[in-house]
């Protein structure tokens, strides 16, 4: 006889799971009093749920990578969390992990049984409230059933188009004992290439003139990356990683020609857009990666011939109707590549290698972006200290780009300060971005926090903006409390940056709700016990980047930007309509 809650940790325990992010609650108090006694398996007590649900959103990612994983057992990230308010919390997180097709599991401590349907204190039943923010939810009301939908629920989070899976666990449920056998851990079926869908592809490149590879999603282990890298180097291909993808393959790469992300470069657009041949290798094809899907069209894109590989057959034809739909997971269509082998023309190759050398320089052009023009605007002469325009976001991001070792691992938010660092941070190894493909603010340092506890021995680096790092900053504590040794590097310019860009542009001088008051982020840092420093020149980059390294604790880097520099290349003064003259 076991209580619901050593069922519940036991089959955690034999399916890999090695760390749970939580913020506790009574409703679950037999689960904790079983994880007490169970040292294969790490609580980390974090500040909010939110927080708790992205760290365990970034934790599957990187185990799907090879980091803190094989990417096979245990390669799912949970959360344990409250009824109610503790539930609603971590939404935002569920949020994340769904946009990003990142399996998550996150448990709920629920109201007893008893009281269901009478309005309970702090009732909330996961099902009609998650909704379409799930692929699964369900409420377990018999503990003799904790293993089989324990099992479930890992392989609905982790089967198709990965997402995130609530279970619910009435207290009275957890409380109560069965006898009952253990479970044998999960097995995951993954789908692989057909010699059809393969002999297709090889048809496919021999006729084309203008092919590109689009890859990005999860899943890129390092095995996976070297494959997509020879074939590539096989054929002369471009490579493009997908949107918050641009780990799927070094970027020193001769063959990696960029980011398809916002504001991506011009000359890459176009030959998205232009391409004869698209081969997709596990992106969604999202909103962003297609340019608002006007460089993919849907139903049918104007390119002669789209190969599209999912391991979801429902992702294949629900936007863009591929000529070439291929179920297929990443790992096992890389495995595959060796196989494809064209016939191609001596002309076709040379016109392949002269489109990628063309992007290839297109990108280290791009990449090596100007500085923001200097402005004497009302918005810059009322808003910046004295500092204004002597520090430059780019210049930090390419800095550590420079200093950082090839696996460091690179995390952040959302807001226009990622525009910086997607544009000018050099990424070389697999699994060294976390970022969410939702846009949500606050995720970079719940990530961070993440990153360190799976792979200690690795440098982790999180931008953020001022006011991104403020959604989760009581996390900062977590990290203090675990000893993790993470850098934040805050961009500090007083405004929701990329709320302001719209205002300027749609209502110029109607400014309303996007100015901060923060507080001294240095101080702060040095209140939780971190270290803590304000940067305002260029020439202070380097000094203050090797103190918060050397530390070996939390870091909070201020960096004092100029918020007349909303953007790569742009400035806020800029983003006004011109005036116009109507007088005769």
């Amino acid at each position: 006889m076991r209580t619901g809650g050593q069922i519940l940790v036991d089959h955690l325990a034999l399916n890999g799971i090695g760390r749970i992010f939580m913020v506790p609650g009574e409703s679950f108090l037999p689960a904790l009093d079983a994880l007490h006694d169970t040292p294969s398996i790490d609580v980390v007590v974090c500040r909010h749920e939110g927080g708790a649900a992205m760290m365990a959103e970034a934790t599957s990612r990187l185990a799907l990578a090879g980091v803190g994983g094989d990417g096979t057992s245990g390669a799912i990230g949970v959360a344990f969390v409250t009824r109610g308010p503790g539930l609603a919390n971590a939404m935002s997180g569920l949020h994340v992990a769904m946009q990003a097709g990142t399996p998550l599991l996150l448990l709920v401590g629920l109201t007893p049984g008893g009281y269901e349907g009478r309005g309970a204190f702090q009732e909330l039943p996961p099902e009609p409230f998650a909704g379409h923010a799930v692929k699964w939810a369900a409420t377990v009301r018999d503990p003799a059933r904790i293993p089989e939908l324990v099992n479930r629920a890992i392989v609905t989070a982790r089967s198709g188009t990965a997402g995130p899976v609530i279970l619910g666990f009435p207290e009275d449920v957890l409380a109560a004992s069965a006898e009952v056998e253990n479970a044998p851990p999960t097995r995951i079926a993954t789908a692989g290439p057909s010699w059809t869908d393969l002999a297709q592809i090889a048809a496919a490149l021999e006729r084309a003139e203008w092919p590109i590879a689009i890859a990005g999603g999860p899943g890129w282990t390092p095995a996976a990356r070297r494959e997509l890298a020879l074939f590539a180097e096989r054929f002369d291909l471009p490579v493009v990683a997908s949107f918050r993808s641009q780990d799927v393959i070094d970027n020193r790469s001769p063959q990696y020609v960029g980011h398809a992300g916002i504001g991506m470069c011009p000359k890459l657009a176009a030959a998205i857009g232009h391409a004869d041949l698209v081969i997709a290798v596990g992106t969604r094809l999202d909103e962003v990666t297609t340019g608002r899907y006007e460089l993919l069209t849907p139903p049918t894109p104007r390119q002669r011939v789209l190969v599209h590989v999912h391991p979801d057959p429902a992702a294949l034809g629900a936007n863009l109707q591929a000529t070439v739909p291929v179920v297929s997971s990443v790992a096992a269509f890389a495995a595959s590549l060796d196989d494809i082998t064209p016939s191609v023309r001596r002309g076709a190759l040379h016109s392949w290698s002269t489109l990628r050398r063309d992007l290839r320089a297109a990108f280290e052009s791009w990449q090596g972006f100007p500085a923001p023009p200097v402005s004497t605007s009302p918005v810059s002469a009322s808003s910046v200290s004295t500092s204004s325009g002597t520090v430059r976001f780019e210049s930090v991001v390419r800095h550590l780009s420079d200093v950082l070792p090839p696996d460091a691992i690179i995390c952040n938010g959302a807001g226009n300060y990622a525009a910086f660092v997607h544009r000018a941070f050099t990424y070389k190894d697999a699994g060294t971005q976390l970022a969410p493909v939702s846009g949500s603010m606050g995720y970079g340092l719940p990530a961070a926090i993440a990153a360190k506890l799976a792979s200690p021995e690795r440098d982790v680096i999180c931008f953020a903006g001022d006011g991104c790092f403020q959604m989760t900053s009581p996390e900062l504590a977590t990290a203090v409390q675990y000893g993790l040794g993470i850098v934040v590097v805050i961009a500090n310019n007083g405004l929701l940056g990329t709320i302001r860009a719209e205002q300027e542009r749609r209502y110029p001088g109607r400014r309303i709700a996007t100015s901060l008051v923060n507080p001294d982020f240095a101080a702060l840092a040095r209140s939780h016990g971190a270290f803590g420093e304000r940067i305002t020149r260029d020439n202070e980059i380097a000094g203050a980047i090797a103190r918060a390294r050397a530390a070996r604790r939390p870091a909070i880097l201020d960096i004092a930007v100029d918020p007349d520099a909303i953007a790569p290349g742009v400035s806020l003064a800029s983003l006004a309509p011109a005036p116009t003259n109507n007088s005769v």
